[in-house]
């Protein structure tokens, strides 16, 4: 028993560590604070801002809830072995049974330890995930469709609310892009081991004869920055052109203009939207997204200086490919930077990718 206890104050101290590293407690304050503020009587007079309240309160009470309930289970089952140590008399049934607490209340924080890799500042932020068709053709755009299909099934596999903000379809099938808007906590954490370049190679269902092909797509993971409303746009720095939202085989779904694509002239990033039916909302939404744009490439361009300073230039990783999806003879995912791979296939396109991303997040702790 004496040994027993030991593993449940150890685990405890792990527990403790970590939950001040996350600031958990932090959170639940946070949360605290928001539903007071729901109780007031004139909360509801602002719609708009209510709804972003109780969501913000809701985030924060799923953050903090298993956390909660698990320092009561470890304080209570560490109670209970100290309190079997003083009984007199055979323990060995008691005994068991806190062995398997113990071993399935350190693989529950085995589990919520995991969100410990999550160290950049914006991990808990929500996403924006673009995948653009790359080289292939139409397997290429067929490949955009699939993928944009693994992360809605990932996604959903995790409570995260997305809203399609633009998808362009393509002439003869799949998509030539799409954008995403992923909405949850650590959405950006989990998902920015997705950003790079995909590789598929398959005997492509576009060909008349099965011949291999090897077709990309480029996915990119960005966190919807809030402090990027203070990014200054001037509007002779924007090209804002409106058109009709198309559908598949480019048809028009809307019969107004209301899907709007805004340049910035001065970097070259285009932004397109045309999920809403409201073109005034549409633009909204751009030029939340290009905000968010500038705000990161901003964020980048300071770390590259600060590295040539101080002498440490390291090649910049966009656009160099991360994974291989073979899905032909002895079928295969491979990451090329954790080295992590599956012949697995059908689940981790259904959006069971959760290997992937926790092989790439102990990579990158390395």
């Amino acid at each position: 028993m004496e040994t027993l206890i030991k593993k449940i104050e150890e685990l405890a101290e792990r527990f403790f560590k970590t939950k001040s590293l996350l600031e958990i407690d932090k959170l639940s304050a946070q949360s605290d604070k928001l539903r007071l503020m729901m109780s007031a009587p004139d909360f509801w007079d602002n719609r708009e801002e209510a709804i972003k309240i109780g969501q913000e309160a809701e985030e924060r009470d799923k953050a903090t809830k298993e956390w909660n309930i698990l320092e009561k289970e470890i304080s209570d089952t560490l109670e209970m072995a100290r309190l079997a140590q003083l009984e007199s008399g055979s323990v060995e049934d008691m005994l068991t049974d806190l062995e398997n607490k113990y071993n399935e209340i350190e693989g529950k924080f085995s589990a919520l330890e995991f969100i410990s890799f999550f160290s950049e500042s914006h991990d808990r932020d929500n996403t924006l995930l673009s995948i653009h068709a790359g080289t292939g053709g139409v397997d290429a755009q067929d490949w955009t469709e699939i993928l944009e299909r693994m992360y809605l099934r990932y996604a959903e596999q995790h409570g995260f609310k997305v809203e399609v903000l633009d998808r362009s379809y393509g002439n003869e099938a799949g998509l030539k892009s799409v954008v995403l808007r992923i909405s949850g906590a650590w959405a950006y954490g989990y998902l920015k081991s997705e950003n790079g370049v995909h590789r598929l190679l398959r005997n492509s269902p576009f060909d008349a004869d099965g011949a291999r092909h090897t077709s990309f797509a480029l996915v990119e993971v960005i966190p919807e920055i809030k402090d990027a409303e203070v990014i200054e746009i001037k509007d002779e720095d924007l090209r804002i052109d409106v058109y009709r939202s198309s559908g598949p085989g480019g048809q028009s779904v809307n019969t107004t203009d209301s899907a709007v694509r805004v340049v910035h002239i001065p970097t070259g990033i285009t932004v397109a939207c045309q999920s809403e039916r409201s073109q005034h909302q549409n633009k909204e939404n751009a030029m939340k997204i290009l905000r968010t744009k500038l705000y990161q490439q901003a964020v980048i361009e300071k770390e590259a200086e600060e590295k040539k300073l101080k002498g440490d230039v390291q090649k910049a990783e966009w656009g160099r490919q991360i994974r291989s999806y073979f899905l032909y003879g002895n079928r295969l995912i491979k990451d090329h930077r954790s080295d992590y791979e599956t012949g697995n296939i059908d689940p981790v396109l259904d959006g069971k990718i959760d290997d992937f991303i926790e092989a790439y997040l102990r990579w990158l702790k390395k």
